[in-house]
């Protein structure tokens, strides 16, 4: 019951914080919002008490395993095969070279022993996918550089988990099994690899055979796509837990499975568009949420962090100068390796080293130390200088990036245009719909919903036409079929109206062009369905 509370709570928040970056903030990044949405729950005695203490595995499974699976599925797999060197090279080489000079630094800086340094340079290595945009939000982050990115994010988890329980053993043992590590991480992220790689494509074959056997197109038994949409959200969880239990990297493993659910979505969307679409909205819903939700759960436990007592490292603030510096090592190192490994420029090395952004998982490898032995005060270190290291890798690049990165071109002019041709092509749809020999009420009726696609209708208008639907009886089958035909009509008349624009005088943009027949199409199949 206190898990479904917590939930229902960071999933409330999640939707306020959403709320308020488009309504009031849409200038700044939603993960902004959601870590001081975050931060005003922890400071509420009720709230705070109704949200559980934080669990690394239920955190990483519930929420960051579907999160990067989609961002997988938003991969293609052949992209993948074109940058694995790249991606071997920045996941070891590049982790291994910031985990030993975030390392050493901190042993000189701070003066604490070299395991306790090392399980703090190990769980600054992995980057967050999901916190690049937070960062880079308005601004256009090179191609090279975002695509190195997104695909060390996806794949260096796995890493900073190895090295995470080689420093911890080091740590609790007082030595370094080389052999015993360099196994463990074949293990994990090989078998990760073949673990998702195997049940995916498991997955998918039931899936496609499900979605074209000859009973689902006669009996229309899986046409609504219920039992392939359940399959479709327990797979990140099955192949997490399961690669988890296995003791390999379940992080690998759906990580994996989005890049082969990818080719399979490019492949199977006009088996059933109706599926396709439907699950393409609920990737973006649950995008949005779990995002948001990462970054509300930072915020309450950074400032329970913050506000905790007992909390202290015996009383000093070395753990301010321990985070600036596993952050300023970490920026050092990921410039110089790509700028001196990978040969490339000197400011694209620097929006790459800006780009590495911590979060999620960084905090999560956190709090997996607490379950160790070891000790407490050397537990609140690693706890409060990884807060402080999230903190400054968010704030840092999105403070320069305003100068480093150029702004996102818009075209106000399209804009302006497109927003002119979207109101005549609603006007050509109402003068065609009033030469219908059709009765008035119809008219009225979809004149009212056409002008609906502008947000040209009031709130007392929606309101009369409410009360007018609550009393009218239903429409008859006749009627029905009737009304379907004459939106099928206006429709048709406002893509021909669109398509003679785009095609006279190179007016409109395609991407303009496009986006008016998305949402024509889109209406259309709205009222199709609803009416159907």
């Amino acid at each position: 019951m206190t898990l479904l509370i917590s939930t229902s709570i960071l999933v409330v928040a999640a939707m306020v914080s959403i709320v308020i970056n488009r309504r009031w903030l849409p200038r700044l990044s939603v993960n902004y919002v959601s870590m001081l949405v975050g931060a005003v729950i922890a400071v509420i005695p009720l709230l705070n008490g109704l949200v559980e203490r934080f669990n690394s595995e239920i955190f990483i499974g519930l929420i960051v395993a579907p999160l990067l699976y989609f961002e997988g599925q938003n991969t293609r797999l052949n992209l993948v095969g074109r940058h694995a060197r790249e991606i071997l090279s920045l996941t070891v080489g590049m982790v291994v070279l910031c985990a030993v000079v975030a390392g050493i630094g901190t042993q000189l800086f701070a003066g604490v022993g070299l395991p306790l340094a090392f399980i703090l340079a190990a769980i600054s290595t992995p980057t967050d996918a999901t916190a690049t945009e937070s960062v880079t939000m308005g601004r256009e982050l090179p191609r090279p550089q975002q695509t190195s990115l997104k695909l060390e994010s996806l794949f260096n988890d796995a890493s900073g988990i190895i090295l995470l329980n080689m420093a911890t053993l080091w740590y609790i043992n007082g030595y370094i099994n080389y052999y015993q590590t360099l196994w463990d991480f074949i293990y994990s992220a090989g078998g990760g690899l073949l673990f998702g790689g195997i049940v995916s494509s498991l997955i998918v074959y039931i899936r496609q055979s499900m979605l074209r056997s000859k009973l689902n197109f006669i009996n229309n038994t899986y046409n609504n796509g219920t039992p392939l949409k359940i399959i479709f959200l327990m797979t990140p969880f099955v192949l997490y837990f399961g690669a988890e239990a296995l003791g390999v990297s379940g992080i690998i493993a759906v990580v994996s499975a989005g890049l082969v659910h990818n080719a399979e979505g490019e492949r199977s969307s006009l088996a059933n568009p109706q599926l396709a679409s439907d699950l393409h909205q609920l990737i973006g819903l649950l995008n949005d949420i779990l995002n948001s939700v990462v970054f509300i759960v930072l915020g309450i436990m950074l400032l329970r962090t913050l506000l905790d007592r007992s909390v202290t490292y015996n009383g000093s603030l070395i753990w301010v100068g321990i985070g600036v510096a596993l952050y300023v090592a970490n920026l050092l190192a990921r410039y110089a390796y790509v700028r001196l490994v990978q040969r490339v420029g000197n400011r694209e090395a620097w929006i790459f080293a800006l780009g590495g952004i911590h979060g999620a998982v960084t905090f999560a490898l956190a709090f997996t130390v607490a379950e160790t032995q070891v000790r407490t005060a050397d537990f609140n270190l690693v706890l409060m200088s990884e807060s402080l290291l999230i903190i400054l890798s968010l704030i840092v690049p999105t403070i320069i990036f305003r100068w480093l990165l150029p702004k996102v071109r818009i075209d106000m002019d399209d804009a302006a245009r497109m927003a002119v041709i979207r109101e005549q092509m609603i006007e050509a749809g109402i003068h065609e719909l009033w030469q219908m020999p059709i009765s008035k009420e119809f008219k009225e009726a979809i004149t009212f919903d056409l002008r609906s696609q502008n947000g040209h209708t009031t709130l007392r208008q929606f309101l009369s036409e409410w009360r007018r639907m609550v009393q009218h009886p239903d429409y008859t089958a006749d009627q029905m079929r009737e009304l379907m035909a004459i939106y099928r009509h206006v429709f048709q008349a406002e893509r021909n109206y669109v398509e003679q624009q785009y095609n006279a005088t190179a007016g409109l943009s395609e991407d303009s062009f496009n986006q008016l027949y998305r949402e024509i199409t889109m209406a259309e199949m709205v009222v199709l369905e609803y009416g159907a």
